[in-house]
């Protein structure tokens, strides 16, 4: 049973931190609807969604019924001249401490600094050099604050084609979020990754994908924000993406950590009570009930 291992995300409720990505739901809302689907904690979301000290984001959560599982920290790690330690710090401070398995982590994501993921630009051998010895640096000062730190292969980054994932496995010792969507998107088999690597994963995002805007969004013939609004991530069971195949491959081996519903969307306007984004969360509690009762 993996119950009490499966967060959420707010970004499944619509809320990001790219501007414009569409309007952001109240955190009382979004901590209440993952509470009353059951899940046993969520990721921090983005600067701003939560109170920022420690003491207060965790009093909030508890408010709910919720332990934190860390956050998603989009951060610059490939220019030689930019160090990442202390933006890293100031969002450890954030973190606090949960010794407990799983625990909390820091969901890297390597950004290129510009707004948003519909486009990015070339990597060359000096920020291959800065990108892989910062993973490094960051996945030691996260362990020393009790935390573990991965890194989050991801549409638009530094890190996204299955070449990149390769050369951070053989570049560096971090581990990985296996985000079972954007590494498709980026051309990935994500159940053929947990099959072969499973030792490298430490977190997992688990989305399910219309293969076909994924494809799509690999081509470059529709950009990445535009596929999410035509619902490129799909419920869990409802896309083209083994999820059973995945969670076996990795428990088999021993995996302890979270899994954490994120589907990303794009939404317009506030839902009606009972509606909106929760639906498809519930969706995929009740698709993971169904295969791991």
């Amino acid at each position: 049973m993996i119950n009490d291992r499966v967060a959420g995300a707010p970004i499944s409720w619509g809320v990001c931190e790219v501007p414009g990505w569409g309007h952001q739901m109240a955190p009382g809302r979004v901590l209440a609807e993952m509470r009353d689907l059951g899940l046993a904690a969520t990721e921090f979301g983005p600067d701003g969604f939560l109170p920022p000290g420690a003491a207060e984001r965790a009093a909030l959560l508890a408010e709910h019924g919720l332990r934190p599982a860390g956050g998603f920290a989009p951060v610059v790690l490939h220019d030689p001249g930019r160090d990442p330690l202390p933006e890293i710090r100031r969002i450890l401070s954030g973190f606090g401490m949960e010794r407990s398995k799983p625990g909390l982590t820091l969901v890297l994501a390597a950004v290129h600094g510009l707004d948003g993921y519909d486009r990015r630009p070339p990597l060359d051998a000096a920020g291959w050099t800065a990108l892989l010895a910062n993973l490094d640096r960051i996945d030691s000062l996260a362990a020393e604050a009790g935390v573990r730190a991965v890194l989050h292969p991801h549409v638009g980054t530094m890190v996204e084609g299955s070449g990149e994932v390769r050369r951070v496995l053989d570049g560096s010792g971090v581990p990985l979020c296996l985000d079972t969507g954007h590494l498709l998107i980026g051309g990935t088999d994500p159940a053929e990754l947990a099959a072969r690597v499973p030792g490298r994963v430490a977190h997992v995002h688990l989305k399910d994908v219309d293969a076909a805007l994924a494809d799509a969004v690999r081509r470059g013939a529709t950009p990445y924000t535009d596929a999410v609004r035509a619902g490129v991530y799909r419920p869990l069971g409802a896309g083209d993406i083994d999820i059973g195949g995945i969670i076996g491959s990795l428990e088999g081996a021993g995996y302890d950590g979270w899994y954490v519903l994120e589907q990303d969307t794009v939404i317009d306007h506030e839902p009606d009570p009972g509606a909106g984004p929760l639906e498809d969360v519930r969706a995929c509690v009740g698709f993971l009930a169904g295969i791991t009762s």
